[in-house]
């Protein structure tokens, strides 16, 4: 099977991944080390929720994995590769930076991207546009918590998949598209941002939030969420003419891959400074 030889490393214009949720425990950090291992792009665009502020702040859980995410992006932005930062709800205190650099990554509350076929993309976490986040903080907390509950069962699930040599399944979004309600809450969100893109005067909008990708028109308008790492491991890229393509990584690769290729090219940790 495909999924279970190496691959080579894919070059693209530019590269979109939001909702990592590094610091949770449902944070497929692995999946998107392996995929930034294996691409290589001009410009990489981080569209919110990348560190779970909101799970921090009731207990730290941060793996060297999650380091090492870190690390991998701040490396890509040291070798030129110009990244741009668009803080989520989830990591909404970032936005009180907006305009800084940080080690070459630059802070943007959303940005205009203008693919290289001409197209013009908002590109935005989208949390503005959730009534939920916006208007009943105290349910989207209460929400939240409902949701990491599914994603602990999802992980321990996963953990016993991965020791029976199966692949990563998503028990998270299996139960969201067999939810009336959640699939009407995605069309509202849907058509919502694809109103703020037709406002705007662009082509489409790039944006994250509700951990599901999907990429279709909405009367003219270009929709395109690029997903998440935590359930279904996904991104968006833009081919060097301009075309934009979902990638579905846990699709792609196989944990034996992955574990595999982790132990070939782990790097070596930073060494700290002696002590003057």
């Amino acid at each position: 099977m495909a999924a279970d030889t190496d691959i080579e490393i894919r070059r693209y214009r530019s590269v979109f991944i939001s909702d990592i949720h590094l610091g949770t425990r449902g944070c497929q950090a692995e999946l998107l080390l392996d995929f930034i291992r294996h691409i290589k792009c001009d410009k990489l665009f981080l569209v919110g929720d990348i560190i779970d502020g909101w799970k921090l702040r009731s207990g730290w859980h941060w793996p060297q994995a999650h380091n090492d995410v870190v690390q991998k992006i701040l490396r890509l932005a040291r070798k030129g590769v110009e990244v741009i930062y668009v803080p989520g709800n989830h990591d909404d205190r970032v936005r009180d930076f907006c305009g800084v650099h940080f080690g070459g990554v630059v802070v943007a509350r959303d940005v205009i991207h203008q693919a290289a076929d001409g197209k013009r993309y908002l590109v935005v976490h989208g949390d503005e546009f959730d009534g939920v986040v916006q208007h009943a903080k105290w349910l989207a907390f209460l929400g939240d918590w409902s949701y990491r509950t599914i994603l602990m069962l999802n992980t321990l699930l996963n953990r016993a998949r991965r020791r029976l040599g199966f692949g990563y399944w998503s028990l998270s979004a299996y139960l969201k598209v067999k939810v009336k309600n959640a699939l009407q809450f995605i069309e509202n969100f849907e058509a919502a941002v694809a109103d703020e893109a037709r406002r705007r005067g662009v082509d489409g909008v790039i944006c994250g939030h509700i951990h599901k990708a999907e990429m279709r028109e909405i009367d003219g308008i270009l929709y395109v969420n690029d997903g998440d790492w935590v359930e279904s491991c996904t991104a968006l890229v833009e081919h060097l003419d301009g075309r934009l393509e979902i990638l579905e990584w846990s699709k792609l690769r196989s944990w034996s891959v992955i574990d595999r290729a982790r132990a070939l090219t782990l790097e070596p940790p930073i060494a700290e400074p002696a002590a003057a």
